[in-house]
């Protein structure tokens, strides 16, 4: 955390970070596309498209995409890792509120780091006008000039959450893989500011042209090379498809962790966990005695556990008091940044006999629902009916059709340091969630959320 105490980075981060008064810069001058003022924006003639022909798709070519080298310039990557994680928490937990209360009785997944990268590919085609909703969505308007919202550099915005995962992903313990899928009409050609988007953010992407007048055999086709291509961890994403679609989009964010210390498996036993007031199921529950940081927060009748993973990452769970809902604990003034924060500060330590259930759970989220949710207004000047990708494609009225993020998240009893045979000192309190509790997963290094989700099921 130290190390990374930049003025930018204390005046933005809404979660953990302000400490003291600095300068404010706005963060538009981080993102800002080089050498390019508002006065030559103003007045120069827009320049030609440039679009690349997309490979037709072949059922037999796994290959991802060759990968350009990267645009993005490596100058104040930190501070503006920082910038965006303090842009990007307070965005994401409304996004979040708005799926979850739409998925009441849902397990729920959600990852607004994932969701950022989509919707700022998307931004790299968008019109000038559809582009700016983009910036004032993300705060990255400058609003002061508003002539200059379309000069945002957005590999720079894609480059910089790649960034975020790098600080977390460690091989074999912590491993965070994100793919992107883009299905275009045959025939199309694409940006190739957005090709080289959707890998800017990515470890892989495939873009591939198809022909969507047959829609029930494209969705085969499209499902299966989806799934090929997924080592078989997404299936039948694709439904109802349209035989004048112009663009599908899928990107996936699949998060593989490991806890700081590990669970004891011999400890894990099936245990009631309450649905509901009245309904019970067995459920595998892992058990462990140790010293953890945690609150009870009276005041919204819930109590809040610091779980760390093997690297700077960890989780917050929230888990409410017997006999308070969830949904009275995610609304958006619990789940707020500065919520997180008192959260976070004060955080005591002692020693709990914890029983959590094995997390393991995916979602599959369409972006037009997600925004619709949030405001219909949104939605429709970002992908629905008012938006315009006019540099998108070389054709004209180019439409994104269905745009999907698909999250998923997985943890067992192993850890990177086995678990302490020492007892903690002290009685130990006892803390079972086994009732529906929410949960986030944190960066260390700048408190970027990665994860958002709950657990209503834990058997589903």
């Amino acid at each position: 955390m130290q190390r990374l105490q930049a003025p930018l980075l204390v005046v933005l981060l809404c979660c953990c970070l302000s400490r003291a008064n600095r300068v404010y810069v706005h963060p538009f001058y981080l993102f800002a596309a080089e050498n390019v003022s508002c006065e030559t924006l103003h007045n120069q003639i827009s320049k030609p498209l440039e679009t690349l022909p997309v490979s037709p798709l072949d059922s037999e070519v796994l290959t991802p995409d060759n990968r350009d080298p990267s645009k993005v310039n490596p100058q104040n990557i930190t501070e503006r890792t920082a910038v965006l994680a303090g842009l990007l928490n307070p965005l994401g937990l409304r996004m979040y509120v708005a799926l979850s209360r739409k998925q009441r009785s849902e397990n729920t997944l959600f990852s607004p780091v994932n969701t950022c990268g989509s919707l700022f590919s998307f931004y790299l085609g968008a019109s000038k006008t559809t582009a700016s909703y983009f910036l004032r969505l993300l705060g990255l308007s400058d609003t002061d000039r508003e002539e200059c919202l379309s000069i945002v550099d957005g590999h720079k915005v894609l480059g910089t959450l790649q960034n975020i995962h790098s600080l977390v992903d460690d091989g074999p313990k912590e491993k965070i893989t994100t793919q992107v899928w883009a299905f275009a009409r045959k025939g199309a050609q694409l940006s190739r500011d957005f090709i080289q988007g959707t890998q800017d953010f990515s470890d892989s992407s495939y873009i591939r042209g198809v022909d969507f007048s047959n829609p029930q055999e494209t969705e085969k086709l499209l499902n299966s090379f989806v799934e090929k291509t997924s080592n078989g961890s997404l299936r039948n994403v694709f439904a109802d498809l349209n035989s004048s679609s112009n663009i599908l989009f899928l990107s996936s964010f699949n998060f593989q962790g490991k806890w700081k210390t590990a669970f004891q498996p011999e400890k894990t036993s099936l245990q009631e966990f309450y649905v509901n007031p009245t309904t019970t199921v067995m459920s595998p529950m892992m058990t462990r005695t140790g010293h953890y940081h945690y609150l009870n927060d009276k005041l919204r009748r819930c109590t809040v556990l610091k779980l760390s993973l093997s690297k700077q990452a960890y989780m917050m769970l929230v888990l409410p008091h017997e006999g308070v809902n969830l949904s009275d604990i995610e609304t958006e003034a619990n789940l707020h940044t500065n919520v997180f924060s008192a959260w976070h500060q004060n955080l005591q330590e002692g020693p709990l006999e914890l029983s959590l259930p094995k997390l393991s759970t995916s979602s599959v989220n369409d972006l037009n629902e997600l925004l619709t949710n949030m405001n219909p207004e949104i939605e429709a000047k970002l992908l629905g009916s008012e938006a315009e990708f006019s540099q998108l494609s070389n054709i004209t009225l180019f439409s994104i059709d269905k745009a999907v993020n698909t999250v998923r998240f997985d943890m067992s009893e192993e850890g990177a340091e086995p678990q302490d045979k020492k007892e903690a000192a002290g009685v130990p309190l006892r803390l079972s969630f086994n009732r529906p509790f929410f949960f986030s997963v944190i960066e260390g290094y700048n408190n970027a959320i990665l994860l958002l989700g709950k657990i209503t099921n834990p058997l589903l």
